[in-house]
């Protein structure tokens, strides 16, 4: 047993499941999903300043030049006379103006390359080295080829987020994703497009289990051990944040590749699965990426049914960058052009919200199934995320005894996802939704508007040379040890599959 800063005892580290799929269940007092990152910053800006004993961010990527409070001037007022707003000034705030606060930035070891053309945020990390209070390290633990995709914040082990934001450059939007907005800018003033992201925060017990979590981390990445801390009495709950669910169950998953003696963890992999297979009426989800075969062969097998569950997909029109285009949008186009060929019932639609005429790039991970379950994390429809990536989701399930109250809150979310996309009010939203029958009839109907759209993809054909990359999964593996394979274990559209046998099908039509 390890001890607490009181001296008293905390429960060592098991990094074996709970049941299939789930690492830890674990109750909170609230929670609520914070959606886009103008939000985020400056609600997480008010919980760092709560903290007293420890603040753990461990993330994909951080970049100290960003500002915390965009635009916000109440918000601005509020932090004026009395701490920055930049990220690296205000963390270095925190050490000279709270005794005995330790702050723990966790960075995936890729940020490393990325540093080097930051310029400022070299010499913040040399300021903070200045600082016994701060400690920031660069994570290598893991194989090659892979990454640390994990999105978290742990304060006083009392409160944490974990979702798809990261506090960085590129991030920042509004829920009302303008189409030009002037405040989107990266730190040396260029602009970049609208982006959707989303987080959850909570707090309670589970903040303990993340916490927890985090500090095995950084220990394996090479961090002086860490005790838990004395978790405080009083709340850090940022001010003016609705708690959408109160006294709830909330369930961790993770995904890990095996390396250094630890085993493989594919709990979100095998969790996504059993609640794809459990969706009774619909699934309703945002993702970056959809490149995974085993997720696309889930869908299939509902699609085959004779009522299928309806299902939404809410993505990017095309991945953000050169490579990530050829990885995930070539196999993003096979998968759904053999989906197309199985839903004989018109049940399954990817959808790209726009402002204007510009598309919304949508970076959020997050996913609804019948208004019952709720999960949100770092984790991709893609393969990285399912067995390469270190990952993290975390769920409300409303089957989970004592969450039934939940289910209220998380059709709620959804309508106010629909609205935001679709230019509506919220509360036009549920009437809309009982007349149309479908969210698929309301998209349509309703979804159109000038100012704010949700239009369906296009999908493109590809040709033979687009096809062979898809199907080699070279750039994105399923496991580690398929990472210089081409075509491992019979490619993307492997012979025998149901996604195969469709996406062949659909071919042999086109050439008719």
């Amino acid at each position: 047993m390890s001890k607490t800063e009181a001296g008293a005892t905390e429960p060592e580290f098991n990094d074996e499941s709970e049941e299939p799929g789930v690492w830890r269940y674990a109750r909170v007092e609230r929670a609520s999903v914070i959606v886009d990152a103008a939000d985020y910053f400056a609600l997480m800006q008010q919980a760092m300043l709560k903290a007293r004993r420890r603040i753990m961010l461990v993330g994909w990527d951080f970049d100290t030049r960003i500002h915390l409070a965009v635009g916000r001037r109440w918000f601005s007022r509020i932090l004026r006379r009395d701490c920055p707003r930049r990220l690296g000034s205000f963390l270095m705030w925190l050490a000279r103006h709270r005794k005995g606060l330790e702050i723990r930035v966790l960075k995936w070891n890729y940020g490393v390359l990325k540093f080097a053309l930051r310029g400022y945020m070299a010499v913040d990390i040399l300021r903070m080295a200045s600082h016994r209070a701060i400690t920031f390290k660069f994570d290598t633990h893991h194989p090659v080829g892979c990454s640390h995709h994990q999105k978290i914040a742990v304060l006083d082990d009392k409160l944490a987020v974990c979702g798809g934001i990261d506090m960085t450059q590129d991030r920042w939007d509004t829920r009302d994703h303008i189409e030009r907005d002037r405040r989107r800018r990266r730190p040396r003033g260029r602009r970049y497009g609208p982006w959707h992201d989303a987080t959850m925060m909570f707090e309670g017990e589970a903040a303990r289990v993340l916490g927890m979590y985090s500090r095995e981390r950084w220990e394996r990445a090479g961090g002086k051990d860490l005790h838990q801390v004395d978790i405080p009495d009083d709340s850090l709950w940022p001010d003016g944040l609705t708690a959408q669910f109160e006294n709830v169950e909330i369930g961790i998953a993770r995904t890990r590749a095996k390396y250094d003696g630890l085993p493989q963890v594919d709990e979100i992999e095998r969790l996504l699965l059993d609640q794809i297979a459990r969706a009774k009426r619909f699934i309703y989800s945002e993702n970056q990426y959809f490149t995974s075969r085993k997720i696309a062969e889930a869908i299939a097998r509902r699609l085959k049914e004779d009522d299928p569950p309806e299902i939404v997909m809410v993505q990017p029109i095309t991945a953000e960058g050169w490579l990530e285009q050829q990885a995930m949008d070539y196999a993003r186009a096979g998968l759904l052009h053999g989906l197309a060929e199985i839903d004989h019932r018109q049940r399954f639609k990817v959808y790209v919200p726009h402002t204007g005429e510009t598309p919304i790039y949508v970076h959020a991970k997050l996913t609804i199934v019948d208004d019952r379950v709720l999960r949100i994390g770092s984790a991709n429809f893609n393969n990285r995320s399912m067995g390469l990536d270190s990952e993290c989701d975390v769920f409300i399930d409303c089957d989970r005894p004592g969450n039934g109250h939940a289910c209220e809150g998380i059709g709620a979310l959804r309508r106010s996802l629909l609205a935001e996309h679709c230019g509506l009010e919220e509360d036009e939203v549920a009437r809309l939704l009982e007349a149309a029958g479908s969210m698929h009839r309301l998209i349509a109907d309703h979804g159109q508007a000038e100012g704010r759209s949700l239009r369906p993809y296009d999908v493109p054909e590809l040709s033979e040379t687009e096809e062979k990359l898809a199907d080699s999964t070279l750039l994105d593996p399923e496991r580690p040890d398929d990472m210089f394979e081409p075509f491992a274990k019979g490619g993307l559209f492997r012979k025998g599959s149901l996604i195969g046998r469709a996406y062949r099908g659909a071919k042999r039509k086109v050439k008719r």
